[in-house]
């Protein structure tokens, strides 16, 4: 789950991986005008978008409780023994319905260990404690022998072939870290609290990549400089539910049963 941030006091809200990958798909939904190209294979990627953290379902519906903060636990602060679990369920779901989208999943659990393809200087493996670190290994490993293996049978497909050269498909794949880390850029912090942020290797086509800035410039408005989307002052949607910290004991999943979902939107505009 994602935990985003609050005034002390008050309830934090509380976003489920499937209301994150939701933004995601609406992000790229609307990706592409005349200056970036839009996604495609269109509807393998947008399946493969939508449901990226899938693997994250079973573990949500648990809501641990972190002792830390009374909430559910924020993301990386899932025991690891929980979290490395998802790396892999995510690509074996998309795998059910097309070898790309479980290709796409796995570059993306890979790249979230190693910094991104080398696009972010955030490595988690590095972070991992030492016993932790066989288990990541192993994980990793898996998923590139699993990325290897479909790209040889893409390759044999004429249809699929160009779906696997390099460009192409780190295009995809960059498309889908730029829509993950803006959908995060919008669920892990309370409006208040954004700030400008660049967003880097965000592709214009398969071989011209650009940053794209970020500005808030108003209530619920940020400007976006190039602008990436096919429209101006174009609104999104996250649904979440506000929880108040839970005591030691109580079920937090039950808590969150009992609080309404609701929604929080914002508009995009050219700057």
């Amino acid at each position: 789950m994602i935990v985003q941030t609050a005034d002390e006091g008050t309830e934090h809200f509380v976003i489920t991986m499937d209301q994150h990958t939701a933004l995601s798909a609406q992000f790229a939904e609307h990706f592409g005008n005349d200056e970036f190209e839009s996604v495609k294979p269109r509807e393998q990627m947008l399946h493969v978008i939508i449901n990226h953290d899938v693997g994250w379902r079973e573990l949500d519906a648990t809501a641990l409780r972190d002792p830390a903060t009374g909430l559910p636990y924020n993301l990386v602060q899932t025991p690891f023994e929980q979290i490395v679990a998802t790396s892999q369920l995510s690509p074996d779901f998309n795998g059910d319905t097309h070898p790309y989208c479980e290709l796409i999943s796995s570059m993306h659990s890979w790249g979230l260990y190693n910094g991104r393809y080398g696009m972010s200087d955030k490595v988690l493996l590095n972070t991992l404690a030492d016993e932790n670190r066989v288990t990541a290994d192993t994980m990793l490993d898996k998923e590139m022998a699993r990325q290897e293996r479909i790209k040889a049978k893409l390759k044999e497909d004429p249809d699929t072939a160009s779906w696997i050269e390099e460009e192409h498909l780190f295009q995809n794949y960059k498309q889908l870290q730029f829509f993950d880390t803006l959908a995060l850029y919008f669920n892990c912090v309370q409006e208040s609290e954004r700030q400008e942020a660049c967003f880097s290797h965000i592709p214009v086509s398969t071989t011209k990549d650009v940053n794209v800035d970020i500005e808030p410039v108003g209530p619920g408005k940020y400007a976006m400089s190039p602008f990436p989307f096919d429209r101006d002052g174009i609104e999104m949607t996250f649904s979440g539910r506000y929880l108040a910290p839970v005591d030691a004991g109580e079920d937090v999943r039950e808590q969150l049963s009992t609080v309404p979902t609701t929604a929080q939107t914002f508009q995009l505009v050219a700057a």
